[in-house]
């Protein structure tokens, strides 16, 4: 059980809280993993009491889930919201809140801040929590949640980060990466370092190259607002995509703590090849989706969305090739990529070895041999599989591709919000699935060459075809011919 504590969401009506915060904190409630001291306080600019928003919760979540709702434990979250109409432009409301906090004694006095709102408000809101106190860690600890996009290229993260560390240290910052929540991305350091037959392949001598990709069906729908301007490379390779990479690539820790987790990742990210100005094109790609079709459904171009500039050049596709110059990986080429309106929702790393050094079945009916491969499936489904090679049944030498799949694989995907562990860790102070800046800062250092030189190239992109799988052009970042993307399992 965690400790009481007041969690204080900034942007309590927003799109986050409503589709991904109450969700967990429901789930979290229904696991009996909150301490029945703990409240919720929304702060946000509607005139609401603390019934209109306990009110409104209801029906939120009545309609997100449904009928499984446990009409008991939906009670019991309830009867812990508190909420103050308040403007986060408004230094006198922050007075209020900090007033309310302190006078009210069924609000803990451990806080934790969670800013579910657009990044540009963060440096304003640190600020005024600050100027009233609020990141003192006097009468109990002071927490600080951010969210992704941690800044919108290398120096703009660099000057939010010292405004945050102004007013909050290292160690009150949780920034947020969900993608580190989702139990498959943990698994990944079981399956890494818990299986010893693995290690002796893990390395240069063995394994070909590594792709990571992260596939959505869906467009940009409603979030124009948002996503133009800010892009694929900026939205999931910067965060998601490099974190994944680390967790791969990266050396046993010596312990599980998280400064050890977090130092090895760090380590991986410092040895990344940095990509000069004029090999950009040989090692980036970018496009956005045109036109296209699902099924007898026609799918809108982007430039075609609501709140889209007719000559945007913002990708909805990017796709990265990267090299680890370090002992274990020197080399080997680890692809990155991800899109929107691609052929199906999918976050897959598929690791493919190389061939056996001495092919042996030349004089038989084996033309080639296919490669082995390790796949780790995300989303939608969690699933580990491995391909290898095997015998045809028959009289001939032939050869096919035998799958051997987690038990897990063929079980209906349960789909439990990564919010849910990453909320329960910063109540409980456990910083191993949150990013330290200096991870923020080297992401940031591979990806910002290749965003300077797009943004001076606004007078054309590629296009792919809505719901096809991405443009073919995206392959002339392999080494070789016989290299291809993996779609799916």
């Amino acid at each position: 059980m965690s400790e009481p504590c007041s969690l204080i969401i900034f942007g309590a009506t927003g799109n986050l809280a409503t589709h991904k915060l109450l969700p967990a904190l429901y789930h979290i409630e229904a696991a009996g993993r909150l301490d029945p001291g703990s409240r919720i306080l929304g702060f946000g600019r509607r005139d609401w009491s603390d019934a209109d928003w306990q009110e409104a919760v209801r029906e939120v979540l009545s309609e997100r889930i449904g009928g499984r709702v446990d009409a008991e434990a939906l009670d019991r979250l309830l009867s812990r919201l508190r909420f103050l109409a308040g403007d986060l432009e408004q230094a006198a409301d922050f007075a209020r809140l900090a007033e309310r906090l302190r006078a009210d004694d069924d609000l803990p006095d451990n806080l934790v801040f969670y800013l579910a709102v657009a990044p540009k408000h963060y440096g304003d809101i640190v600020d005024r929590l600050a100027a009233n106190g609020l990141n003192a860690q006097e009468a109990g600890w002071s927490r600080l949640v951010v969210e992704k996009p941690f800044g919108f290229d290398l120096e703009s993260a660099s000057i939010l980060d010292q405004r945050l560390q102004r007013c909050f240290t290292e160690d009150q910052i949780y920034r947020i990466d969900h993608y580190l929540g989702k139990s498959t991305v943990q698994n990944i350091l079981v399956f890494r370092f818990a299986n010893l037959m693995l290690e002796p392949l893990w390395n240069r001598n063995y394994i070909d190259h590594v792709q990571i990709s992260h596939a959505e069906a869906r467009g940009i729908e409603e979030r124009a607002g948002f996503y133009d301007g800010v892009g694929a490379m900026r939205d999931m390779i910067q965060s998601h995509l490099l974190q994944m990479l680390a967790l791969v690539a990266m050396e046993p820790p010596p312990s599980l703590d998280a400064e050890a987790l977090r130092d090895e990742k760090v380590k991986v990210l410092r040895s990344i090849r940095p990509i000069p100005r004029e090999a950009v094109h040989a090692q980036a790609f970018r496009a956005q989706y045109g036109p296209g079709r699902s099924g007898d459904a026609k799918l809108a171009g982007y430039l075609e969305e609501p709140g889209v500039g007719h000559n945007s050049t913002t990708e909805t596709y990017a796709a990265l090739k990267l090299y680890i110059d370090n002992w274990r990986w020197r080399n080997v080429p680890f692809y990155l990529r991800t899109g929107k309106r691609l052929g199906e929702t999918r976050s897959l790393i598929a690791i493919r070895f190389k061939h056996p050094p001495q092919q042996l079945f030349r004089s038989t009916a084996i033309e080639q041999l296919k490669p082995n491969w390790l796949l780790l499936n995300i989303q939608p489904n969690e699933c580990m599989r491995i391909e290898i090679q095997v015998k045809q049944p028959g009289l001939e030498m032939r050869a096919q591709t035998e799958r051997l799949d987690a038990s897990s694989c063929t079980l209906p995907p349960e789909h439990i919000d990564a919010y849910e562990a990453l909320i329960l860790d910063v109540i409980e102070g456990d910083h191993t699935h949150f990013l330290r800046y200096d991870e923020v800062d080297w992401a940031w250092r591979v990806v910002d060459p290749i965003l300077k030189l797009w943004a001076t190239e606004r007078d054309f992109i590629h296009t792919y075809p809505a719901g096809s799988w991405g443009p073919a052009e995206a392959s002339r970042l392999f080494d070789r011919e016989d290299q291809e993307w993996r779609n799916a399992m």
